[in-house]
């Protein structure tokens, strides 16, 4: 038997335009002999199924089921192909966990939690051989000392929005009087930023998951770029970045990352597949944690499709497990 599977893509950020190509691929890669796919876009104005051959028809969102031709259609299980909101800060999974159809994310209270860069650092702080970055929380509406934050950090540092994806608002700050542009900046995206010390070293990526009931490290993918830090422009325009999969590392390295994710996964409780972003210092030496991807992206291009061909898997049969181990 078939499963009927409803894909969601769209979203309320800037970054559904990367939802929407990472659906396609995932549509293009998932078994039509095993799943029925229904693509349903989520936008400000709706959420919509729209077939090829007639007009969009709109979910009903009190038991999340279309009716196509006076046909009413449940779905057994959700592939979550949104990034940021309402897909990865938890919104979604606590509508489906109220319905009880299941889904091939983290939990509602693992998105949430790992939506904000701040409270994911504290949870994952005491993990062994695992090292974070000194950092300071603020927030638009409560006071912060800006000469103090002076002091407490050493320079450079990174700005960020808290909540945010895809290093939208993002800003390296050099000089300490450029702090106050950058954090306006950030503030432009969220109300909630993450003032974080610099960490200079080599950037990867690697992508975990469980599968068949084990948890499993992809392999590492390492990230070069020209510009200051892998930003939204370097993340998808071609040639910005080089990303090198697997990143030549040496081996006791690679046992060593796929341990310390694999702590990280358990830690925040994680589901389906997350991607860990980290910098190693020096020679391979400290492994820093920068954050964590709870939807990561499943574009052609994308890290985890790169990762899961090196593995030697297709992509298909991956989708296959992952909705196996996520949704039954």
């Amino acid at each position: 038997m078939k499963k009927t599977i409803a894909l969601l893509t769209g979203g309320t950020t800037g970054e559904w335009v990367v939802s929407v190509k990472s659906a396609a691929t995932i549509a293009q890669n998932l078994d039509a002999s095993k799943f029925d796919v229904y693509k349903i876009m989520l936008t400000q104005q709706g959420w919509f199924y729209e077939p090829a051959d007639s007009v969009k028809i709109e979910v009903d969102r009190n038991d999340f089921s279309i009716t196509i031709k006076g046909r009413k259609i449940m779905f057994e299980g959700v592939f979550i192909a949104i990034h940021g909101a309402p897909g990865e800060d938890g919104k979604l999974q606590g509508y489906f966990d109220m319905l009880n159809i299941p889904y091939t994310t983290c939990d509602a209270l693992t998105s949430a939690i790992t939506m904000n860069k701040g409270y994911t650092k504290a949870i994952v702080q005491g993990i062994d051989q695992l090292h974070v970055a000194k950092s300071a929380q603020i927030f638009k509406n409560a006071p912060y000392d800006l000469t103090q934050l002076k002091k407490d950090l050493k320079l450079p540092y990174f700005v960020k929005p808290n909540n945010g994806g895809s290093s939208i608002g993002m800003s390296k700050v050099s000089h300490g009087n450029d702090l106050e542009k950058a954090l306006e900046k950030a503030f432009h995206e969220d109300n909630q930023i993450l003032i974080e010390e610099f960490i200079s070293g080599r950037e990867f990526t690697v992508g975990v998951v469980k599968l068949d009931g084990k948890i499993k490290v992809l392999p590492i993918t390492e990230v070069e770029t020209a510009k200051e830090f892998f930003d939204f422009e370097a993340k998808y325009t071609p040639g910005v970045a080089t990303e090198t999969t697997p990143a030549p590392v040496k081996p006791e390295t690679r046992d060593r990352v796929a341990k310390i994710a694999e702590a990280v996964y358990v830690k925040l409780n994680c589901r389906g597949v997350v991607r860990i972003d980290f910098i190693l210092t020096e020679d391979e030496g400290d492994f820093y944690f920068i954050e964590i991807n709870t939807i990561p992206g499943q574009t052609a291009t994308s890290f985890i499709p790169q990762q899961v061909a090196v593995m030697g898997m297709k992509l298909s049969d991956f989708y296959t497990k992952l909705i196996k181990e996520t949704i039954g």
